[in-house]
């Protein structure tokens, strides 16, 4: 081998060390949360709907033979209003539409509308797949099915007028359950874990994560500790408050998000 054809080869692996290394795509940021106030929650609530309209709670619960729709007296968790959903039929999301309130079943491809006020049953509506949750910007209504598709849907004919894509750092991401629109932002507990993703609903990027696992209860207060996760998300826009619990959990919480880490 000539010195040209040794040097050749050691140039090449020299520019291969002094070249940058890929740049890592940082990690989204999470925020840990602060708790403003406590309040009592129903255990017997399996929560998979939460929303506060005009200073009222309102509560939707699962599992077949335990479903409802509720308003909630905030600071006693004393149920005022329910209507109770029949079997089969397993209790999914809810949200205000107007002077209706929707409500999605899981797997039997459709749901309820009842009147606001009375909670009087209206009528039904039907869509494809799995219903999980509900939630409105006042124009449109967002729905999750489980997977990482937000349908867009029109609030007057619950029709689906088109969905968003969730991706967390570029990979999709499932199991997005109860939804809550908050500060132009669409917020989305992640099912089995103790966190909610803040979603752009542009771009369907996770900006970043709300952790609530200081908040999860002890094994010993819940029923299933395995299936009693964080679930529930209510934003009261004209108080600027924020509202979390869970399936079956004994509290809900008033929280504040911290300025940045755990």
């Amino acid at each position: 081998m000539t010195p040209r054809s040794i040097l050749v080869p050691l140039l090449a692996l020299a520019h291969l060390l002094a070249a940058p290394a890929p740049h890592a795509q940082a990690e989204l940021p999470v925020r840990g949360v602060t708790v403003v106030k406590t309040y009592p929650h129903d255990t017997a609530a399996y929560t998979e709907g939460l929303f506060v309209l005009k200073g009222q709670l309102y509560e939707s619960t699962g599992e077949i033979g335990a479903s409802s729709i509720r308003r909630v007296d905030l600071a006693s968790g004393k149920v005022l209003q329910q209507a109770d959903t029949p079997p089969p039929y397993y209790g999914e999301g809810i949200i205000a539409a107007g002077d209706r309130l929707v409500q999605l079943t899981w797997r039997n491809r459709g749901g309820f509308i009842y009147d606001l006020a009375s909670f009087k049953p209206l009528g039904v509506f039907t869509y494809e797949g799995e219903g999980w949750a509900l939630t409105s910007d006042g124009k449109s209504l967002y729905m999750s099915d489980g997977t990482p598709t937000i349908r867009k849907l029109d609030p007057q004919t619950l029709k689906q007028t088109g969905q968003i894509q969730v991706t967390a750092e570029g990979k999709p991401l499932k199991n997005l359950n109860e939804l809550e629109w908050v500060k132009g932002e669409l917020w989305a507990n992640v099912w089995l874990t103790s966190r909610i993703a803040r979603i752009d609903p542009t771009s369907g990027k996770v900006l970043g994560w709300v952790e609530l696992a200081p908040l999860v209860p002890k094994p010993a207060e819940l029923k299933d500790p395995g299936n009693d996760v964080a679930n529930g998300i209510a934003y009261d826009a004209e108080r600027d408050k924020l509202y979390v619990t869970g399936k079956r959990w004994p509290r809900l919480y008033e929280i504040k998000l911290k300025r940045s880490g755990r």
